[in-house]
C-alpha cells in the first residue's frame, strides 16, 4: 500500500506600499512567505534561486507595481576571475583567518555592527537597532547559517558575514566590517572570500542579493566577473 503525503500550500502575501530605500521616489511593495517546519532548507533553497532574499524567518522578493528595477544576482564562480582593485583587496587582507560558528550573536559582534552602521548607513533604520533586535536578526533562522568572523594577528574581530548555505552556493544575508580598515575594500574582499570558499567546497553560485543601475550603494556588485542576473525567471549572463 502506498500513501502520499502532500506537503502543506507554501502562502505567499503582499505587503503594503511604502516608500522605497533604495529610489526614494519610488514606492516598494514586496511578496513575503515564512520559512518554516520540516523542509525549511529544501524551501530557501528554491526561493534563493528564484530570487528570494531571507530575512529572519521570511523570504521575499521585490513585487511593485510600477517598477521592476531590483534585479537578483549571483556569481557563478567558475567564471570568476578577479579584477586589479579585487586583488588588492585579497592582498590587503592577508592578515585575516576566518572563524567559522554558528548563529549566535554576540556583543562582539554588535559594537563592530553598531561602528559600521554609523559609517555606512547612519541613517537607516538598522543603525538604531538595539542588541536584542541584533541577536534576533543573527539567531532567528530556521535553515543551514553560519557566521564567518573574519579575524587579524591579535584576535581582534575586523569583519563578519551572516551566510546561508544553500544547495547550489553561498548566500550573504548581511556583512559589516570595521571602519578603521575601510581603505581595505573589506566589503568587496567579504565577497570575493565566498567565492573562494564556494570553490573549495565545490558550490557553484555566490548569491549577491539585488543589483539596481544608478544606486551608488549597489554599484560595486557590477564589478565581479562571472555576474548572473534573473530576468523572466531565467538566470543569464550579466
Amino acid at each position: 500500500m502506498t500513501i502520499n503525503i502532500k506537503k502543506p500550500l507554501q502562502i505567499f502575501y503582499g505587503t503594503s506600499p511604502q516608500v522605497c530605500h533604495y529610489l526614494p521616489l519610488q514606492m516598494e511593495k514586496k511578496i513575503v512567505t515564512e520559512i518554516s517546519g520540516n523542509n525549511s532548507n529544501e524551501l530557501n533553497n528554491l526561493l534563493t534561486i528564484a530570487g528570494f532574499r531571507r530575512s529572519h524567518r521570511t523570504a521575499y522578493r521585490p513585487a511593485c507595481n510600477f517598477c521592476n528595477a531590483c534585479i537578483p544576482v549571483r556569481i557563478n564562480v567558475s567564471k570568476y576571475t578577479p579584477n586589479r582593485s579585487q586583488k588588492r583587496a585579497r592582498k590587503a587582507a592577508l592578515d585575516l583567518t576566518c572563524d567559522e560558528r554558528p548563529p549566535i550573536a554576540t556583543r562582539e559582534q554588535y559594537d563592530l555592527f553598531k561602528d559600521y552602521q554609523k559609517l555606512r548607513h547612519e541613517e537607516s533604520e538598522m543603525a538604531a537597532m538595539d542588541f536584542n533586535e541584533y541577536r534576533s536578526m543573527i539567531e532567528d533562522t530556521t535553515v543551514n547559517t553560519l557566521m564567518f568572523e573574519f579575524r587579524d594577528k591579535n584576535h581582534a574581530l575586523i569583519a563578519a558575514s551572516l551566510t546561508d548555505i544553500v544547495e547550489n552556493g553561498l548566500s550573504g544575508v548581511y556583512k559589516f566590517f570595521s571602519p578603521k580598515r575601510r581603505r581595505d575594500s573589506l566589503g568587496t574582499w567579504i565577497i570575493d572570500w565566498h567565492v573562494q570558499k564556494s570553490l573549495a567546497n565545490n558550490l557553484q553560485y555566490v548569491y549577491l542579493g539585488y543589483w539596481i543601475s544608478g544606486c551608488t550603494k549597489m554599484s560595486y556588485k557590477s564589478n565581479f566577473s562571472g555576474l548572473e542576473k534573473l530576468v523572466n525567471n531565467t538566470w543569464q549572463s550579466f
